[in-house]
């Protein structure tokens, strides 16, 4: 069974069939949310082949595809929704789980946001993998990018290109800037992989300006939000005890969020991607463009896929 809206620009049946993933087994937390500060159960469970990711709102029993035609709002996250059933601040799980493949999956939450844990997607790592990866049958296609897609705003842009001769994969560089001198410029390119988004994206935290909380808290936003989910800057300083993860933590989650935001596509990318202060945003705005020509993109079957990391 699918929950992918009709008409999709995904709806074509690719003729080779590869292997898909999803989990072996269900598994469970529980935590708060950063913006809501509400306590969240979620439960990701195995979802038959060509299902997608899907979010299972179980106290409304609402399903809302991970699709980026179902982004509702992208102030300080990514939340989608399906008439009033919402589910916000996805982009770590969906990041976590476009690194390690995941295909179908139905994420079971009961409220409307999900937890935050410690800012980053090294908890939605860690659960994927202890609930191990399992390989089914179906038909899995890559997005690839044919010619270049760009959207701007005030400075900041994102930008989807094709690869160049003998590229492959989804190919990220990023770029920010931030007046606060414990930020300042910082810049990361990545190659998309399992496990190189482990060691060098999967832990970087969010992060928030000291100055701004308490505008946040009373328009709404970061109730949740403390000292052990999110890396708080002020000036020069990191309020955090424990410091930075890495001298660079602020660019790198920045790109876990690019990561994130994109597998909103539906599907694999298959090209390469730019950007300068991109935010959730620009990066919806970007997919709602590619997809808007067909002469953006095409779906194919890969020749291959990267090889299994241990997940058990």
């Amino acid at each position: 069974m699918s929950y992918l809206r009709e008409p999709s620009p995904l709806a074509p049946a690719m003729t080779a069939p590869i292997t898909r993933r999803t989990l072996q087994a269900p598994i469970g937390a529980a935590g708060r949310g950063l913006h809501s500060g509400a306590e969240v159960n979620l439960r990701l469970v195995p979802a038959a082949a060509e299902t997608g990711i899907v979010f299972h709102r179980t106290d409304l029993d609402v399903k809302i595809p991970a699709r980026y035609d179902a982004v509702a709002d992208t102030r300080l996250c990514t939340l989608i929704a399906q008439g009033q059933a919402r589910v916000g601040t996805i982009e770590h799980l969906m990041a976590a789980l476009s690194a390690a493949g995941i295909d179908d999956l139905v994420v079971e939450v009961d409220a409307p946001e999900l937890p935050v844990f410690d800012g980053s997607a090294a908890p939605f790592l860690f659960l994927i993998e202890s609930a191990g990866i399992a390989l089914q049958a179906g038909r899995r296609p890559q997005v690839q990018v044919l010619r270049p897609v760009r959207v701007e705003h005030e400075g900041a842009f994102a930008e989807l290109r094709p690869h160049q001769p003998g590229g492959q994969g989804f190919d990220i560089s990023l770029s920010i800037a931030f007046s606060a001198a414990a930020i300042g410029a910082q810049a990361y390119h990545f190659q998309l992989s399992a496990a190189g988004f482990a060691d060098e994206i999967a832990t970087a935290r969010t992060f928030a300006m000291a100055g701004e909380i308490e505008a946040l808290r009373q328009a709404g936003l970061a109730r949740g939000g403390s000292l052990a989910n999110a890396v708080v800057v002020d000036g020069a300083r990191i309020l955090n005890p424990e410091g930075l993860r890495f001298n660079d933590e602020f660019v790198r989650h920045k790109l876990l969020d690019v990561i994130g935001d994109l597998a909103l596509a539906g599907a694999p990318i298959w090209g390469r991607f730019l950007g300068n202060r991109t935010g959730h945003a620009l990066n919806n705005r970007l997919l709602r463009t590619l997809f808007a020509d067909q002469a953006n993109y095409r779906l194919a079957a890969p020749a291959a896929r990267e090889p299994e990391r241990s997940a058990a």
